[in-house]
């Protein structure tokens, strides 16, 4: 059967004197589907907001107003290890076998977990970075300076210690700090943008690989957290009245590409609210979509997580109820993406240069298969074999260009061999005629 779980984060002190719940419980795994139910409690965390990062093995945790990292085993639901940075940690991402990390002085930090091999940007960011996001090809880091930089992915994890790290592009329209940060997976050119959210009250859609703004959309209050939709045909976005909108990307009216009927980075008003949550609840300061889109979990400062029925828009239920303020959601994709190696420990960073030694368990076979290793791990004779056989019996013979090559050839054997045999007849009966005249 099918689960979906989704990660959540605490920090700060417990709302009350709740016995129920463990004092020092930091993360939580609940499952959605098909039944909600919480599996594992990892425990001595207190991650800030856009401090939380899951992957197939491990789970990785900022420390509010810290400079380290809470590393946990997911197998086994323990903590592995403590790694501490020289700046404090603001945000953190992860792709794949890298970490991202923003620091509170402005610095992107890149650690390979797997190797050791840690990368530091100079402080690019004047303030904290405060949101990371991640592309195949690009990293983009938010920050309270109001700007948001689009780095080469490529370039970051470059061998050469003496390479300069600098950004491609840098995305300057917003004139307070940027709260939150989404951006497209997508390759296509019309839907390859970013999102982002500040404190001037607006969202603007980027096509951040020219570093130019496609749309603004102004809301009535500070947007808080943003979530994109995993097609991008919408993002959501929760502000400081409680309220959530839900902003549609294409289709009637939509805010950019050739649909849209505009040119140029006009401003336009976001649609109403299609929901709003409980004032003793509070804002949502963290919003997670499931891996198709139909549901939205947000995560309050008093604890609660509601859910948010995307089809009918229909008011938010409340699925758990914890002893602390809310800092991330965080889901984990039913399908995951198939790899060649799965890290077991991390290798805690190491700066310097040196030799790396890339510490993994290989989940594939290195060397590809061939016919004779297929046929040997087969019983009898492999099925493909035994129909290509037949059908090469019941194909009709054919007239190749080989083989009208090799019937010209015995054709000019034959003529050769008959031209032989004429000249030996007529040899014989000139024998003949001799030897008669001569008796």
């Amino acid at each position: 059967m099918l689960t979906e779980s989704y990660f959540v984060s605490v920090s700060g002190a417990p709302l009350s004197n709740n016995t129920a719940i463990p004092k020092d419980a930091g993360i939580y795994e609940h499952t959605l589907h098909p039944s909600h139910a919480t599996t594992a409690i990892l425990k001595k965390s207190s991650a800030p907001t856009s401090g939380l990062a899951v992957s197939d093995t491990h789970v990785f945790a900022a420390q509010q107003d810290k400079s380290t990292v809470h590393v946990y085993a997911r197998p086994k639901g323990n903590q592995e290890a403590v790694v501490t940075f020289s700046e404090r940690i603001r945000s953190i991402e992860l792709r794949h076998d890298v970490l991202f990390l923003g620091t509170q002085e402005g610095r992107l930090i890149v650690w390979e977990f797997c190797t050791g091999r840690q990368v530091t940007t100079p402080p690019c960011h004047v303030q904290a970075i405060t949101c990371i996001a991640t592309t195949p090809l690009h990293v983009l880091t938010g920050s309270d300076d109001s700007n948001v930089h689009v780095w080469s992915l490529a370039r970051l994890l470059e061998l050469d210690s003496t390479i300069e790290h600098e950004p491609l592009e840098t995305l300057s329209d917003h004139r307070a700090a940027v709260t939150s940060l989404v951006v497209s997976q997508s390759v296509n050119p019309d839907t390859n943008v970013c999102i982002t959210a500040s404190k001037d009250k607006s969202c603007i859609i980027w096509n951040y690989q020219l570093g130019i703004p496609l749309r603004t959309v102004l809301f009535p209050s500070v947007p808080i957290s943003l979530a994109l939709d995993p097609c991008t045909r919408a993002f959501y976005a929760s502000t400081e009245d409680c309220s959530l909108f839900a902003v549609e990307l294409f289709g009637e009216g939509a805010l950019f590409g050739h649909q849209s009927g505009q040119e140029g980075p006009t401003a336009t008003q976001a649609p109403p609210a299609f929901g709003a949550a409980p004032q003793e609840a509070g804002p949502a300061t963290c919003l997670g979509l499931n891996y198709d889109g139909t549901i939205l979990l947000s995560g309050h400062p008093q604890g609660q997580v509601r859910r948010w029925d995307l089809s009918n828009r229909a008011d938010s239920t409340e699925l758990a109820s914890l002893n602390a303020a809310i800092t991330n959601i965080a889901f984990v994709s039913p399908f995951p993406e198939p790899r060649s190696s799965r890290p077991i420990t991390v290798v805690k960073p190491f700066l310097g240069s040196r030799s790396y030694n890339f510490v993994s368990q290989i989940e594939t076979d290195v060397l590809k298969e061939t016919r004779f290793s297929k046929m040997l791990e087969t019983n009898g004779v492999p099925q493909d074999v035994m129909e290509q056989a037949i059908l090469a019996f019941q194909e009709p013979v054919s007239n190749t260009a080989g083989d009208a090559e090799l019937q010209k050839e015995n054709e000019e054997l034959w003529q050769i061999i008959n031209e032989q045999r004429a000249l030996q007849k007529k040899t014989l009966e000139r024998y003949v005629e001799v030897t008669s005249t001569n008796q």
